[in-house]
């Protein structure tokens, strides 16, 4: 019989043992990518008035919905929410959303003080197109990016004071997200696309992405890898992830998150989490549905994800049964939430307040599924996560 990809998959896995995530998250390392197991919180209850199941001790609720306003402001919600993250504000916190449609695209922002009360919400980015995810700088901005061709990068302030600046240096092509690396003062990017690639930026000073230098990941697999420049980032006629021979390729890239040395990234035409040890130049699988060797794979359609301190990643589902899975150190993926009702929508933008004890994430196009994102959601979760 002939040896099919999920056979093939389960050999390399266990013939790479205990070489796998040298990171500092996956210290406690595992022979192979994570495995089904009991999730630190528990089963999943039946759900909530918000269509929530959540396990015991968490509750949820509606922060904001599309095309309404935002509860105690006068601010109208965006349509299709996506890739967000939360910055501190004096004793309270922001919660930055993308907006993934044409032309009107750009980001919105909810403030809230230190009791979770919504104060404010307002634009800081406009007249964009199709803004999917992105991600937070050390120094407090949000990098939204656009997922088309020609797409950018924009800066934007979460506080919607300072002007948002594109950062054509960072490339044109189809973004998906970013996440900064402050060790090596870089900002690594996936590219949607069924052949993208995995990019490195490094600016010519820290802090300001207006001049730098674009990588390209090359390699064969999983196991060391390297990094070559991008001739022409900006202005081609060949598209970036074609200017390279021998960059790697990867099937749909989709969220990124770096913490303790490791950029994990994800992948939704293979359904992967990746982990790139960017202090030992090596990439390894971090979960893979067809690596899943006792019981049945509980995550699928792979998108956003973010991170606690605690070292445990949430990875967000592009539908299946819209659920935002957590992967632990020591290698358990297990669901940690549902939204039920939501059949035909998304899990977009998890992120996490600056004090880690609520989570915040959007359904796309919410009930009605409609691909405009008219009816989306953004909820909040609180309750005793991990730290």
């Amino acid at each position: 019989m002939p040896l099919n990809r999920r056979t093939f998959l389960r050999a390399a896995a266990v013939a790479g043992g205990a070489t796998a995530f040298s990171g500092a998250l996956w210290q406690e390392a595992f022979a192979g990518p994570a495995q089904p197991g009991p999730g630190p919180y528990g089963p999943l209850l039946a759900a909530d008035a918000n269509g929530l199941r959540l396990p015991e001790g968490f509750t949820g609720r509606v922060v904001a919905r599309s095309l309404q306003r935002v509860e105690g402001t006068r601010h109208t919600w965006h349509p299709a929410p996506d890739g967000g993250a939360c910055f501190a504000d004096g004793d309270g916190w922001i919660y930055v959303s993308n907006s993934e449609v044409p032309l009107v695209g750009g980001a919105s922002a909810v403030r809230f003080d230190a009791g979770g009360r919504v104060t404010s919400a307002y634009r800081v980015l406009s007249g964009t197109t199709l803004n999917c995810a992105g991600g937070a700088t050390p120094w407090g901005a949000w990098l939204s990016c656009e997922e088309h061709d020609w797409g950018l990068v924009y800066e934007t302030d979460p506080r919607g004071v300072k002007a948002a600046r594109p950062r054509p240096a960072m490339g044109r092509f189809k973004h998906e997200a970013a996440a900064c690396d402050p060790d090596r003062k870089a900002v690594y990017l996936t590219e949607d696309q069924p052949d993208g690639c995995f990019y490195r930026f490094t600016p010519k000073t820290w802090g300001d992405l207006a001049d730098g230098t674009l990588d390209v990941m090359v390699g064969t697999g999983t196991g060391p890898v390297g990094w070559q420049r991008v001739p022409n980032p900006q202005l081609w006629v060949t598209p970036t992830r074609a200017q390279v021979s021998g960059a790697m390729r990867f099937d749909g890239g989709e969220g990124c998150y770096y913490a303790g040395g490791v950029c994990y990234f994800t992948t939704k035409g293979d359904n992967r989490v990746w982990a790139y040890d960017a202090e030992e130049g090596r990439l390894d699988i971090a979960y893979d549905d067809d690596l899943v060797t006792g019981g049945e794979a509980p995550l699928h359609g792979v998108d956003n994800l973010t991170g606690a301190a605690s070292g445990d990643l949430y990875v967000a589902e592009d539908g299946d049964d819209m659920e935002i899975n957590v992967i632990t150190p020591d290698g358990v993926v297990a669901p940690f939430l549902q939204v039920l009702g939501h059949d035909e929508s998304e899990i977009t933008g998890p992120a996490f307040s600056p004090d880690g004890r609520r989570l915040y994430f959007s359904s796309q196009r919410g009930e009605s599924g409609f691909v405009g994102g008219t009816d989306g959601f953004t909820f909040e979760v609180a309750g005793p996560f991990r730290r």
